[in-house]
């Protein structure tokens, strides 16, 4: 597998989950679609959809139950992740911002409640530094901070060395390994 191409949910309110995906994420309907659902796409995506959302039949099953927990999407830079943020704000949906170190993330919910992930991810040639031993995996996010550190429009993502991540666990491993042996 090489990504995840499209997502498709159950929605309460059709009308009020096109429209929070519009006006809030900046995805666009498309044209065709099916009695009770519709496909919506973003800007600068190459996919034929990114989202399908379904007017369900039933009601959802509270938070915590078997079922997915969330999606995430991702921007291209932290001046997108900022106006996300400022647009999720607006919108009362936003739930957390965490810095994880090689992914700054934002949580929210939809107006169905179901969680969802907007993040940047640090560009391959910082991740190393980013995940560097003694980083803390679940921070506080402060965009501002991390745009004077990367800059306001570098392009973060896609990962493109899946060995980075042996890497990283090799060298928090020998810390680790060095550490022990001071103690």
């Amino acid at each position: 597998m090489r990504g995840i191409n499209h997502i498709v949910l159950f929605v309460a309110d059709l009308p009020r989950s096109i429209a929070f995906y519009e006006d809030v994420l900046g995805f666009e309907r498309l044209a065709e679609g099916f009695p009770g659902g519709a496909f919506l796409r973003h800007p600068g995506s190459a996919n034929d959809h990114d989202l399908g959302l379904f007017q369900a039949r039933t009601a959802a099953a509270g938070p915590g139950s078997v079922g997915l927990y969330h999606v995430a999407w991702e921007v291209d830079t932290l001046s997108e992740l900022a106006a996300v943020r400022d647009g999720l704000t607006a919108a009362h949906a936003l739930t957390g911002a965490s810095d994880h170190g090689s992914t700054k993330a934002l949580y929210a919910r939809d107006p169905d409640g179901i969680e969802f992930e907007v993040c940047w991810l640090v560009p391959d040639e910082h991740v190393e530094d980013a995940l560097a031993p003694g980083t803390s995996l679940t921070a506080p996010l402060d965009i501002d901070a991390q745009i004077r550190r990367y800059g306001a429009d570098t392009p973060g993502g896609p990962r493109t060395d899946p060995a980075v991540w042996a890497r990283v666990a090799a060298r928090r491993a020998a810390l680790s390994a060095t550490a022990g042996r001071h103690s």
